[in-house]
């Protein structure tokens, strides 16, 4: 199973030519973090749950490069085997993460490119 990603054409040119402005890569990192958590707000409600617990360690985060969602942690070890499944076990694949993301993906691009937009226009990189 590969990791689904989106992946915008410019999106390097534009990284580079905003670190170049002050506070430019904050804006891009807050559109990245905007545009993970409508993955994120998703998975939540679709995630199987017995005890709350994996729904809860869903997290979304920006960086300068990409949104990133997350689920999982020390004390949520069977995040993936949930996700991914495990044969050898039994499990079969819950990939709630990566159906979120199918069922949000519109709304996400939409959204990146209204931001992406918005910051073309704000620091003038036409």
């Amino acid at each position: 199973m590969t990791k689904p990603t989106i992946t915008v054409e410019g999106a390097r040119e534009l990284r580079k030519a905003l670190r170049d402005l002050d506070g430019a890569t904050a804006d891009l990192k807050a559109a990245h973090a905007d545009s993970a958590n409508i993955v994120a707000q998703r998975a939540m409600q679709i995630v199987p749950r017995r005890s709350g617990t994996l729904g809860s360690s869903i997290r979304s985060t920006g960086q300068a490069a990409a949104g990133v969602v997350r689920s999982g942690r020390a004390s949520v070890p069977y995040a993936g085997p949930v996700h991914f499944g495990w044969p050898r076990r039994n499990i079969s694949p819950q990939p709630f993460l990566y159906d979120a993301l199918d069922e949000r993906r519109g709304e996400v691009l939409d959204m990146y490119e209204e931001r992406v937009a918005s910051l073309i226009k704000k620091y003038d990189l036409d």
